[in-house]
């Protein structure tokens, strides 16, 4: 991956010929090319794989090659310079569901964009490391950007978090039961992002469907601490929201990984009996 393309709309209203002859070098005819030019906008968010392998020109995968890939993250930043150039590329290395990852600056010239064989279309965004290099790697803050938030922000926030963290009262732990179910296999924490827990169907031992994760609740320190599981009801309405611990949860993925199935060890009718989660 050699380019981004940043677009901006504008709409200029030019008052005279000689004003547009004079600013004609700003305005050019782009034409798109595909598989060399990117929208940053589609870029961020991708995710961004590592391999200590060599890389080669024009390569390609075939499908589900990039299994035999490390997942190190996504892409959370594009910076830019002065002048336009793509300065870096930030990385959000590691963590848990996003939490408690690093951000580490990659240099645009080392993403290599590695199409998939055949017409899907896909590609992936690879990079010549190892994980000795990622973690040893220097994090990269906002600070750097002038993005920090302000100490009043931060304070603002800290108690936004302790307060979304608060639950009706305490109850007895459950235990994360141990689910074998054809075609799942259990997920560890790597493998797992909030995008495949919110939203994500919660079922009982004997696979009753009890409800849906809704919210993920962070701790102090940024970890996860709760999550809110919105049981019962029908068609969204008359749902009651409880909080559990990610502990007390089993999730499994299917081999292709677009599917999760969450279990706890409890019924729909006993966590309705629990107290409900005030957010």
């Amino acid at each position: 991956m050699k380019r981004f393309l940043s677009t901006t709309a504008t709409a200029i209203l030019l008052g005279t010929g000689a004003f547009a002859d004079a600013h004609s070098t700003s305005i050019i005819e782009y034409e798109f090319t595909q598989g060399s030019d990117f929208y940053a906008s589609e870029m961020i968010g991708m995710r961004v794989y590592s391999t200590e392998a060599e890389m080669q020109a024009d390569m390609t995968v075939a499908a589900d090659g990039e299994r035999d890939w490390n997942d190190i993250g996504e892409i959370n930043e594009v910076i830019l310079t002065e002048g336009g150039d793509v300065a870096a590329v930030i990385v959000g290395v590691g963590g848990f569901l996003g939490i408690g990852e690093k951000d580490v600056a990659v240099d645009m010239s080392q993403i290599n964009r590695v199409e998939e064989e055949g017409d899907s279309g896909n590609f992936f965004l690879v990079i010549n490391a190892s994980q000795e290099m990622l973690e040893s790697a220097p994090e990269f803050t906002r600070a750097e950007a002038g993005m920090m938030a302000t100490e009043t922000e931060a304070q603002a926030d800290a108690e936004t978090t302790s307060t979304d963290m608060a639950m009706a009262e305490d109850r007895p732990m459950l235990v994360a039961p141990t689910i074998e179910r054809e075609g799942y296999m259990a997920t560890e924490p790597v493998d797992l992002t909030s995008e495949n827990l919110t939203g994500a169907r919660v079922y009982g031992i004997n696979d009753e469907d009890i409800g849906e994760i809704s919210e993920l609740l962070l701790s102090d320190d940024g970890q996860i601490d709760r999550v809110v599981i919105d049981v019962g009801g029908f068609l969204g309405l008359g749902e009651k929201p409880i909080a559990v611990t990610f502990e007390e949860l089993s999730i499994l993925r299917n081999e292709a990984g677009d599917s999760f199935r969450v279990y706890i060890d409890s019924t729909q009718e006993a966590l309705e009996a629990q107290p409900e989660y005030q957010g």
